[in-house]
C-alpha cells in the first residue's frame, strides 16, 4: 500500500511539473513580435494590411508582421 502512494505521489508530481514547462514555453511564445508571410496570412484566414507597418488582421495570424 505504502508503494502505491509513493508512486501516486511520483507520478503527481511528474505531471504537474510537464504542466509547468509547457506554461512557461507559451508565455516565452507570447512575449515579442510574431512574423508570418502575407500568403500564410490569408490561409489562416486573415488579410494583410498596412498600418505603419504591414501586419495581418483577422484569422489565425492575426497582428503578426508580414515579413
Amino acid at each position: 500500500m505504502r508503494i502505491r502512494r509513493i508512486l501516486a505521489a511520483v507520478i503527481a508530481t511528474a505531471a504537474f511539473a510537464g504542466l509547468g514547462l509547457t506554461g512557461a514555453a507559451t508565455a516565452t511564445a507570447q512575449g515579442g513580435d510574431h512574423y508570418t508571410t502575407a500568403a500564410k496570412c490569408r490561409e489562416g484566414g486573415g488579410e494583410p494590411y498596412l498600418h505603419n507597418t504591414v501586419k495581418c488582421w483577422g484569422g489565425k495570424y492575426d497582428g503578426y508582421v508580414i515579413d
